[in-house]
């Protein structure tokens, strides 16, 4: 049942297990009482990275940035509006259901609030099985894997048959963690999956997905608020604003020296266990709100709330670029460092 160790992110060569390039989702404007449309909303704007097999990406940033509409897109739960995801080398960006049947087993998704991603009416056992019985497996091989995954996930295969109402907040997302590895997936995009938990038992969690990334050699994407947390599990970090990634490289190069302005403001409001440290630290405010998606200011979207804005900056769009010499770190700034 279970899988060999993955080997480091380090020793990995070879194609990226996932591919994404200039993902874009445009919601599209409702129409007002008076017939004129109102515009659309870009929720992600050309973002694009690789992941290896065994890797974990974390996405970071602001509510509203784009990162749980990637997330849905790399699942296929939102279809984009342009731009490509590869997965194990095969283009499944527009594939229809039937065509995108053998992949899916591959792509699964942990969701943010346990209790609502889990059906109130439906046993563990039924909730857990479903995508092996989608798979065409047996109603007794499903429930017999169905009880191998709670006990892999700490929970009491016995409970199998209880709803999910009978479970608290830590155990319901383990039975979400246990139905997102029932067919043996490669990938699990993970969004939020400990924001709406008690501190301790995000600790719980956190190390079992992390146990779990060992023993199976999942690859996953972590979509989360608390930086602290993306430091403990993820390998690579990704800092979104505005639909875009404004910085991404190995996660010792982003908090040990960010790059960009906004990930310099973000890691300034990360508390340190040092209370000395945290009262002597500078921390940097942002002025106003993040702007709207619906109207993009120009050039660095950014600029609106950078201290570092300069002419260029509101004009001209920052690529994202290699940053110092000898880093793998990518940083999208006119002025970064």
């Amino acid at each position: 049942m279970t899988a060999p160790a993955a080997a480091p992110v380090e020793a990995q060569t070879g194609a990226p297990l996932l591919s994404v390039r200039d993902l874009t989702m445009t919601f599209p404007g409702k129409r007002t009482r008076s017939g004129r449309k109102s515009p659309g909303i870009k929720a992600v704007d050309g973002v694009s990275f690789d992941l290896g097999a065994g890797e974990t990406l974390g996405l970071v940033g602001e509510s509203g940035c784009g990162k749980s509409t990637t997330g849905r897109m790399i699942v296929r739960l939102l279809e984009p509006t342009s731009g490509s995801v590869s997965f194990d080398g095969a283009d499944i960006t527009h594939l229809k259901p039937s065509a995108m049947r053998p992949h899916r087993k591959h792509l699964q998704m942990v969701f943010q609030d346990p209790h609502s991603s889990l059906n109130p009416r439906q046993t563990v056992a039924r909730i857990i099985a479903d995508p092996l019985l989608v798979q065409g497996k047996s109603v007794a091989q499903a429930r017999a894997r169905a009880a191998e995954l709670m006990e892999l996930v700490g929970l009491i295969p016995e409970h199998i048959d209880r709803y999910p109402h009978e479970f608290s907040g830590g155990q319901a997302q383990r039975i979400g963690i246990a139905r997102s590895l029932a067919t043996d997936p490669r990938l699990v995009v993970a969004d939020e999956p400990v924001s709406a938990l008690d501190v301790s038992v995000q600790a719980q969690v956190v190390n079992l997905m992390e146990r779990l990334r060992r023993e199976l050699g999942l690859a996953y994407v972590f979509i989360a608020h608390d930086l602290s947390v993306v430091k403990r599990v993820c390998d690579r970090v990704a800092v979104m604003y505005l639909g875009r990634i404004v910085e991404i490289g190995d996660k010792h190069e982003v908090y040990d020296n960010p790059a960009h302005p906004y990930t310099k403001a973000l890691l300034s409001a990360v508390p340190l266990p040092d209370p000395a440290a945290e009262r002597a630290r500078e921390r940097i405010t942002l002025l106003g709100d993040p702007p709207s998606p619906a109207s993009p200011p120009p050039g660095c979207t950014f600029h609106p709330r950078c201290p570092r804005a300069q002419d260029v900056c509101r004009t001209e769009r920052p690529l994202l670029r290699i940053g110092m010499p000898g880093e793998r770190r990518e940083v999208a700034c006119h002025f970064p460092y």
